[in-house]
């Protein structure tokens, strides 16, 4: 895989399974009566975690996978099938159950501070990012290239996760409902092709 290549697939894989635009209504519903200021304050506390969680399973990752002894090819086969599933639930744009499950909800809703849960664990690094994250780790393959691609990446998708949270009621009234619906499917379009390949590299690894 060509550097340019993987650093595109890589930030698409990022900004679809943190779905910044998707998140936007989640974050308006837990913050009804935040002023702007307060979901500013939300915002960057919940982005702020959220990127300390992809980063440390990015860096640690690779050393929990050996040691309970699993391939980077199975995980990729694995991964893969489980981004394969989230896809599937963003093309009927349905909220999926590795982001936030209904008693998940319904605590959220009760808690003064939804920075850190449910907006940066689950909904901004949940198991999806973080399979993801360890993904494109393992296929980075200690070039350091990619690794530093990688990072870019992170950063660009958070960067975007923060300024669009920042603004969500302006994006919400410019979008619509039908508007996060259609961006949220062509996401999941998006990341189940990609899903696919990851199943396909695995399998390509083990035959070598």
């Amino acid at each position: 895989m060509g550097d340019l290549s993987f650093g595109l697939s890589t930030l698409v894989t990022l900004l679809a399974m943190v779905e910044p635009v998707g998140v936007v209504p989640v974050f308006l519903a837990l913050t009804p009566a935040a002023s702007p200021q307060a979901r500013r304050r939300i915002a960057w506390r919940a982005v702020v975690v959220a990127s300390a969680i992809m980063a440390l399973f990015a860096a640690a990752g690779p050393a929990l996978l050996r040691a309970l002894r699993v391939s980077i090819e199975a995980f990729q086969i694995a991964g893969g099938v489980l981004l394969f599933l989230i896809a599937v639930d963003m093309l009927f744009a349905r909220r999926s159950g590795t982001r936030e499950t209904p008693e998940e909800s319904a605590d959220a809703l009760a808690r003064q501070d939804v920075s850190v849960f449910p907006l940066a664990i689950p909904l901004l690094s949940g198991p999806g990012t973080i399979t993801a994250t360890l993904l494109l780790v393992g296929n980075a393959g200690g070039d350091p290239r990619k690794i530093m691609m990688l990072v870019a990446a992170m950063g660009v998708t958070m960067v975007a996760t923060l300024g669009v949270l920042i603004g969500a009621e302006p994006v919400r009234r410019a979008l619509g409902v039908t508007g996060i619906n259609v961006f949220t499917r062509v996401m999941g379009i998006l990341l189940s092709a990609l899903a696919v390949q990851m199943i396909l590299n695995g399998w390509r690894g083990i035959g070598k």
